[in-house]
């Protein structure tokens, strides 16, 4: 006796593997699991499950495409409540089926021009004017995908800035909202000469604070690169919180003018600027608010699908042979186009030419999994 458990079989197809699937449903102890594990080692040929081994063999077998493990492979990852829900979106095969609708029409579509190539041999070349509709049509609903919020600023992180003149208090503001004493906080000029990233969440989101070197004319070799670095973060942040005067503010598409130590010096009137106090805590509840406002530009809709860089790469691979064959006067250019759409939607959903991802991608699950 090892145990008292649960055995469950799964038949094929049906299986989460699309194989004879049996589980052993056992209590959780680290002695037990030992135990079953030592006794079925008994049996020929078995070994343990490579990572991610069971999820590959579901898509070997076609019970789940591409898109779908990528979800998977999120949702082991996430971390907060939106890369959950990114994630979720992918898993439940929700792009699979946007994929195998646009495959749908563009099959359509591709035999219309390959039936009136056949008639152009008649004689009769002229192109059909609901064909280039709907090509345009569906050019657009392509593009309209691509303009969506991605799912790297989900996963990666959100990148926001502080930056601004030595002691002006972005290290202690960072310390303030990420509420651990992580950034250095000196009197003394030129303290922080390195960034330093904080990674957190704010409203669900995840995000990274950066600290950076006070913009000022540097002292030494050392502090000069701190400072280059700076500026270099300020140019890629996806939001810049700015503790300086206003008139010196980065020119920044997406930035919160602030007026920091409110508590000791108030802000100047018709400044624009947020007066905050890292010491009082004044000002930092709706410096969140504002920071959250910013944020949901980078993120998807409730329940929305969020494309992966690859995703949306060959998506825009489509649209770019879309884009000829709506422009094209030669059905033979026309239909040459919308076979390299269809590969792309193919490459999206596994069916072709993605054998160098599955190794990197399977590998990123758990054991087993």
């Amino acid at each position: 006796m090892i145990d008292q458990a649960l055995v469950l079989l799964f038949a094929k197809p049906a299986s989460s593997t699309g194989e004879d699937v049996v589980e052993f449903h056992c209590h959780g102890g680290k002695a037990v699991v030992d135990a079953v594990l030592a006794a079925l080692a008994w049996i020929d040929g078995l070994r343990l499950a490579e990572p991610g081994e069971f999820t590959r063999r579901a898509f070997a077998h076609g019970r789940i495409d591409l898109t779908e493990a990528e979800g998977l492979a999120d949702l082991l990852e996430a971390e907060t409540e939106a890369q959950r829900k990114a994630a979720l979106a992918l898993a439940d095969g929700s792009l699979k089926r946007q994929i195998a609708q646009w495959q749908e029409r563009v099959l359509a579509l591709s035999a219309i021009a390959e039936r009136a190539i056949d008639y152009a041999d008649d004689g009769d070349d002229r192109l059909d004017p609901a064909l280039q509709r709907d090509l345009a049509v569906l050019l657009e609903e392509l593009e309209s995908w691509l303009a969506r919020p991605r799912l790297e600023p989900l996963k990666d992180g959100i990148r926001i800035v502080a930056a601004g003149p030595p002691n002006a208090g972005k290290s202690s503001l960072i310390n303030a909202l990420s509420g651990i004493d992580r950034a250095i906080v000196s009197p003394l000029p030129g303290t922080t000469r390195d960034y330093l990233d904080i990674p957190m969440a704010i409203s669900g989101t995840f995000v990274l604070l950066t600290d950076t070197a006070g913009l000022r004319v540097a002292g030494d070799t050392v502090e000069a690169e701190g400072v280059e670095r700076a500026e270099a973060l300020i140019a890629g942040a996806d939001i810049v919180l700015w503790l300086g005067p206003a008139d010196e503010a980065p020119e920044h598409k997406r930035r919160i003018l602030l007026h920091p130590k409110a508590d000791l010096d108030p802000a100047p009137v018709g400044s624009g600027a947020l007066p905050i106090s890292s010491t009082t805590g004044a000002g930092l509840d709706e410096l969140l608010d504002r920071i959250a406002a910013l944020c949901g530009k980078f993120l998807p809709g409730e329940d929305a699908i969020a494309l992966n860089r690859r995703q949306a790469g060959l998506i825009g691979e489509a649209a770019v042979a879309l884009r000829g064959a709506a422009s094209a006067a030669d059905l033979v250019i026309i239909a040459e186009e919308l076979r390299v759409v269809r590969r792309a939607f193919d490459r999206i959903t596994g069916r072709s030419g993605v054998e160098d991802l599955l190794d990197a991608l399977f590998a990123r699950f758990c054991l087993g999994k």
